[in-house]
């Protein structure tokens, strides 16, 4: 009887110390990313401590491993897209696609609602631009492209039907403003009365245009059956090879982490006056998203889906420290997809279509920081919002982060957008210049993290449908036809 007793015990520790090693093989690149993070700050803040002020080419040099890092992802976010999302939507019922996009779209609009009211109540109660002071705006800052907030919204309708598909993979629509002849003699500084519409193509790549593209070849190809088989078995083929890319590229993420860090802690060389001037701003934007991230989105996860929202983040802390090293949610879209999908078992389906879309359109983070940002430079300019003009920050906030490119302060960019529509001067984001790389690494993690629970919770709500779906082809399938309605699997060999 003690044997067996002590049997048990010994198998009891040994299925203890398999499943601990299993999770500590399953999390390795997780922990070596987070000391990747780590070592990058201290060894950033070391060499700024004991060396002198660094020269713009030699903090080059120094993030040229984290720059190529950054630029492989990049490259890999076109192909992933077309080819994942003309996948899954040509191998899924449209009843069940436009379930699985219209619940996307729901939580993605609610989130960012709730995102853009926290970030509206803390920053007036807070009142962080009551002490600011003019000494500390940034000299120089130019801004030369006036929009307003219906161009803005037309920009976005536009990109959405690319007039070429090549052009869409580089560049967006843009339009911008200039005064006639007439209107620059009498002086005319009002820009919404500017004549002269003018537009041009550049900026980042039309990922908006590439996503309705994808998403009508896809619902074309899955009502053509046998027609499309060719061109459906080759795009999967496709996109099972790039995630294959994918998968070495990752390996490299605490490696281009640590190189994309480490220049930026480099490169602040006064931090108390860093701290101290804007600090209030700081926290407030920092209190915001970070209570957004990973408290409300944890409980609407936890609402919907009745699934424990840590367990979710645990699994997801990958792809939020790339995120946090590289301030992008389109070049982290990778690695979010294989947390997704390798980790959580999300249905590859559900992340293919809702992934995408959401790094392109929901951007809570962004939106939060925006409305924050624009009301901050308000208090700076003692310039009072009625209730009218807060409720016009926030809508042009929601125009702004869902045309906002998934790039590296990109926030920027379109904070003349908010700052224009309640009648600040656009120059004045030089306010905010100084600590918005640090803050633009924080509202990306939630932009992730936002992209990420709307795909766990449109997957724990559609799991239904999507088991009485077909299940997605592979590429170690192939398909013969029995008749103009009907194909069979035969395996490959």
């Amino acid at each position: 009887m003690e044997l067996n007793e002590l049997n048990k015990v010994e198998n009891g520790q040994v299925k203890r110390q398999k499943k601990a090693s299993s999770m500590m093989q399953e999390n390795m690149s997780t922990f070596i990313t987070f000391g990747s993070v780590l070592a990058a700050i201290l060894i950033g803040i070391l060499i700024r401590e004991t060396t002198g002020k660094w020269s713009k080419r030699a903090l080059m040099y120094l993030e040229f491993p984290g720059t190529l890092f950054l630029r492989a992802l990049s490259g890999l976010v076109l192909p992933i897209i077309i080819s994942s999302l003309i996948a899954s939507v040509g191998s899924l019922d449209m009843a069940v696609s436009g379930r699985i996009g219209l619940r996307g779209v729901v939580y993605y609009f609610a989130t960012t609602c709730c995102a853009l009211l926290l970030g509206i109540i803390i920053v007036l109660t807070v009142r962080p631009g009551d002490g600011f002071s003019d000494e500390n705006k940034t000299k120089g800052h130019q801004v030369e492209n006036y929009l307003t907030t219906a161009d803005t919204l037309l920009d976005l309708i536009r990109n959405m039907v690319p007039p070429n598909l090549i052009q869409a993979c580089f560049a967006q629509y843009h339009t911008y403003l200039k005064p006639s002849e007439e209107q620059i003699k009498a002086n005319v500084t009002d820009f919404t009365k500017w004549e002269v519409i003018n537009s041009s193509y550049g900026g980042s790549t039309n990922i908006l245009g590439l996503i309705v593209f994808s998403l009508m070849f896809g619902i074309i190809a899955g009502k053509n059956g046998p027609k499309a088989k060719p061109v459906m078995d080759a795009i999967i083929s496709f996109n099972e090879l790039v995630m294959e890319m994918t998968a070495k590229v990752i390996k490299l993420t605490p490696l281009g982490v640590l190189f994309l860090i480490m220049p930026r802690i480099v490169e602040v060389q006064e931090m108390s006056k860093f701290l101290s001037s804007l600090g209030w701003y700081t926290f407030t934007v920092l209190f915001g998203v970070l209570f957004h991230g990973f408290v409300v989105l944890p409980i609407i996860y936890f609402v919907c889906t009745r699934q424990n929202p840590l367990k979710f983040i645990a699994k997801m802390s990958e792809a939020l420290f790339t995120a946090f090293g590289t301030a992008s949610s389109s070049a982290t879209m990778p690695i979010t997809i294989d947390c997704l999908q390798n980790k959580l078992k999300v249905d590859e389906r559900v992340v293919s279509v809702l992934i995408p879309i959401g790094a392109t359109i929901n951007m809570d983070g962004t939106a939060l920081y925006e409305a924050v940002a624009a009301i901050f430079i308000a208090q700076a300019r003692r310039k009072a919002l009625g209730l009218a003009d807060v409720f016009i920050v926030a809508l042009t906030a929601t125009a702004a982060s869902v045309g906002a490119a998934g790039i590296p302060q990109a926030g920027v960019v379109t904070m003349v957008l908010v700052l224009n529509a309640v009648g600040l001067d656009p120059s004045d984001v030089s306010l905010i210049l100084a600590v918005d790389w640090f803050l633009d690494r924080f509202r990306t993690m939630v932009n992730v993290l936002g992209d990420s629970f709307g795909a766990g919770i449109v997957d724990r709500m559609t799991k239904r449908e999507l088991e009485e779906a077909p299940a997605p082809r592979s590429r170690l399938q192939s398909y013969a036809v029995v008749d103009d309605d009907t194909l069979i699997a035969v395996k490959d060999g």
